[in-house]
Formats: structure tokens, sequence, C-alpha cells
């Protein structure tokens, strides 16, 4: 089984992005399914998207960055930014945060 956690960084302003929601889907064959969701705390993390590990298999990670930058003040392009990405195999923890400013997002796999 495998673990995912994320956070999201508003690196225009160089702090954690608090209070964005996330939603945690796996596809099969019937569509897509929701099976975690949550809030960024204070230091912009979520670390508990599910309350088991996860299989092997195909996921999406979406986070709510247009109604961050709407809280916030700022207009955005993206309302959305999402990672969609393959688990191959269990026993691995998968880090997967956000870099995020209203005109641009990005990813990568931490640890």
């Amino acid at each position: 089984m495998s673990t995912i956690t994320t956070h999201i960084l508003d690196t225009a302003l160089g702090k954690p992005a608090t209070d964005v929601s996330i939603t945690l889907e796996q596809q099969s064959p019937e569509g897509w399914s929701v099976i975690g969701q949550g809030k960024t705390d204070s230091d912009g993390r979520l670390k508990n998207l599910t309350s088991e590990p996860v299989t092997p298999g195909h996921y999406r990670l979406t986070a709510e960055t247009g109604d961050y930058f709407a809280v916030t003040g700022r207009q955005s392009l993206y309302l959305t930014a999402q990672i969609d990405f393959l688990i191959p195999e269990a026993g691995s923890h998968y880090h997967l945060p956000f870099l995020v400013t209203p005109w641009s997002w990005s990813t990568y796999r931490g640890s």
C-alpha cells in the first residue's frame, strides 16, 4: 500500500497557501471516484487525504486554486491545478506539492 500527501506554496507571496480545498480521485472501470478530500492547514499541508493507504492505480489530485486566489483578493488564470498520476506498485510514499501563483502552477515529487 502507498500513501499520498501534498502541500501548496504560494510562490508569488513566498508563503504557504492555507485553506485550499483538495480532492483525491481514483480511476476505476466505472469512472472516477472521490477517495479523499480536505483543506490545507496553516502550513499549506494536507497530510491525511485518505484514511487508508492507496493501492496501485491511476489517480488525480485537484487543488481549487481559483477559490484560494479569490479569497485573497487576486485574479487568477487557472481555477484548478490538477496532478494526474500513476502509482505503479504498492509500498511508496507520494508527496505531490503544488507551487502556485495567480498566473502559473507547477509540481514535483517531493519526499
